[in-house]
């Protein structure tokens, strides 16, 4: 078959490998759609993923498909059934596991390959992690599942409220989404961005405000006009810049929570004013990754019609494709999601 192999930084190539062999419990997809993701992009910059692949390696993790065979051990599937299959399953009986943070497994399994023709859903995902896709719903809307879990997980874990005042940072696919789950959820939504292309998508997606990232106190001075002159209830930072967790801080009222969801470069230091923090009492989290619950629960949001892939996929490239994909995606940071059709 066809795939991706990350080599390391910003080498991967498209070759011949064999199709995956499958185990008792394991099922082989046959993949309808792999959508690029901004993950992605960082891991082809910088040649590797601190938990998630060390080249050499099969390269990719959003996707939807068809089954094509199912290990004897397999009961709920079956070759022909079109699913989604999540990158990761926790294993369930570890510490973290048994406190309920799935996300922070001590043996999570992650899994690779979405860019290629065929991938291999190893046992402890198909019965952890791997959902049928709604007879409506298209591949490319299955496919948003992983991405539109990792932001459930991150509104949540701030606890946004109707009526909130919520500056997103980072107007790229994630960014969106959380502009844009956000007004599901009831909140009044001020996007930053670079550009104004990526405003005007933020408004498109129903931001009520949108700013250009200065990185100054001018920019701190408009938030606070638009909040009554307290600053926003909750921020989120995802951009995964220092810089931009740096600004965080000072755009979010007292009391109030900022969320560090963009992930920095391994080693990054962020300089943060203790007494700000302190005597405005701000609650500062960091929400990685997602669990099987947040993917099941996209799920159901994608196929009630509150994202769809029309919002953040604006094209199509064949697998042959992927590398000028990649080092586009790289050169116009922030671009929109393009769906990998192998």
């Amino acid at each position: 078959m066809l795939a991706a192999v990350l080599y390391g930084k910003e080498h991967v190539r498209v070759e011949r490998v064999a199709v995956p062999e499958i185990d008792k419990g394991d099922v082989l997809v046959r993949v309808r759609v792999a959508l690029t993701c901004g993950t992605d992009v960082k891991v082809f910059r910088r040649g590797y993923h601190a938990r998630m692949i060390v080249p050499p390696a099969l390269f990719g993790h959003e996707l939807a498909g068809d089954i094509v065979a199912v290990g004897k051990y397999v009961e709920d599937f079956h070759p022909g059934m079109r699913i989604v299959a999540a990158n990761s399953a926790p294993c369930g009986h570890c510490f973290y596991c048994r406190k309920g943070q799935e996300n922070l497994c001590e043996d999570l399994l992650f899994n690779n390959g979405a860019y290629a023709e065929y991938i291999r859903i190893p046992s402890r995902i198909v019965q952890r992690n791997m959902y049928e896709i709604p007879a409506h719903l298209s591949y490319q809307d299955a496919a948003l599942s992983e991405p539109l879990a990792c932001v459930l997980k991150g509104l949540e874990d701030t606890n946004v409220r109707p009526g909130d005042n919520v500056v997103v940072i980072g107007q790229g696919p994630i960014g969106l989404m959380f502009v844009k789950l956000a007004k599901v959820y009831g909140a009044r939504v001020i996007a930053l961005g670079r550009r104004t292309s990526q405003l005007d998508r933020a408004l498109s997606m129903g931001a009520d405000d949108a700013l250009l990232n200065t990185g100054g106190e001018d920019v701190q001075r408009q938030v606070r006009a638009l909040t009554n002159g307290y600053g926003a209830d909750i921020v989120i930072e995802a951009v995964g810049q220092p810089e931009t967790w740096e600004l965080s801080v000072k755009l979010v009222r007292r009391g109030g929570t900022v969320n560090f969801f963009g992930g920095c470069p391994n080693d990054t230091r962020v300089n943060l004013e203790t007494s700000l923090l302190h005597y405005s009492e701000i609650s500062c989290v960091a929400s990685f990754h997602h669990t099987p619950a947040y993917i099941q629960k996209a799920l159901d949001i994608v196929t009630k019609g509150h994202i769809t892939a029309r919002d953040f996929v604006n094209k199509q490239e064949p697998l042959d494709n992927l590398l000028d994909v990649m080092k586009h995606l790289m050169s116009h940071n922030g671009h929109m999601k393009t769906a990998i059709i192998p």
